[in-house]
């Protein structure tokens, strides 16, 4: 009995999940400002089919590199998670690390790329099959603009100290890897206010 609860908590929570993911990315949408016609998404999709979902997936995949680095830098295996379900070559832990960052650091400068017309219409490629990719010189502009948001400083709600978003995600790695030591009695997630 005990196993089929668990069965079903599993279940519905994926479904959970994808119902708040499906919300969010909605919403993600309404902080669009300028040139909806161009920039308008219609949910998250992987390749990527339109031009947000482009900046997301290139962006999430250097955040989700860094986490990787974070987990292996404190000895955890980044590829043995708790949220993401566990895959041969998926990084589970780094995305589950990567959720509690990707609003605040990826998805907050994707609107603002958009937003102050840093990033134009004619910056993405469109490839057979309908798949958007950013155009060489989009890639340059875009990785510059993340390598200055990881410089801009934050305070750590945890450690109540300044520190550049570049070493959050090593942070965070660190409190989790003191958590699963049993040094710390909860692993305390990063939260922006």
């Amino acid at each position: 009995m005990a196993s089929w609860s668990r069965l079903r908590l599993s279940i519905s929570s994926g479904a959970w999940e994808g119902q708040a993911a499906k919300t969010y990315f909605g919403v993600l949408e309404r902080g669009i400002r300028q040139e909806r016609e161009v920039f308008g998404m219609q949910g998250r999709s992987r390749p990527p089919q339109d031009p947000i979902n482009s900046l997301l997936s290139f962006l999430y995949t250097l955040l989700t590199n860094e986490c990787v680095a974070a987990c292996e830098a404190v000895g955890l295996d980044p590829q043995v998670g708790f949220l993401h379900a566990l895959r041969p070559g998926r990084p589970a832990l780094a995305l589950d690390l990567m959720e509690e960052l990707r609003p605040a650091l990826v998805d907050r400068l994707v609107l603002t790329l958009v937003n102050r017309r840093q990033v134009q219409p004619d910056d993405f490629v469109e490839r057979p099959g309908g798949t958007i990719y950013l155009s060489e010189a989009a890639r340059k502009l875009v990785l510059q603009a993340y390598q200055t948001r990881k410089q801009e400083e934050v305070t750590h709600p945890v450690l109540q100290t300044k520190m550049p978003w570049g070493l959050v995600a090593h942070i965070q790695a660190r409190l989790l890897a003191r958590h699963l030591r049993g040094d710390l009695p909860h692993y305390p997630p990063f939260l922006v206010r």
